[in-house]
């Protein structure tokens, strides 16, 4: 298996006992969480051509994973 960069324990490793915290027990940061994942799970299939995407969905799936990202980091930055 390959590698999938921008895991959210590479993105904020600072966090990483928080997330699993707030993932057992808040249910609103594990939806996001759990869309995070499947998100950036995609834009890596789209950017490895695993399964291949036009320029335009891959932007806004990329645009998707960052407003997901920004809005995890709020809360773990409470």
């Amino acid at each position: 298996m390959s590698h999938t960069p921008h895991e959210l324990h590479e993105e904020f490793p600072q966090f990483a006992d928080k997330m699993t915290e707030l993932k057992a027990a808040d249910a609103h940061f594990s939806k996001l969480a759990d869309e995070y994942h499947e998100i950036n799970r995609a834009v890596h299939r789209a950017e490895t051509d695993i399964e291949p995407t036009s320029d335009l969905t891959q932007t806004e799936m990329r645009k998707k994973r960052a407003a997901l990202k920004d809005e995890i980091y709020q809360i773990l930055s409470v």
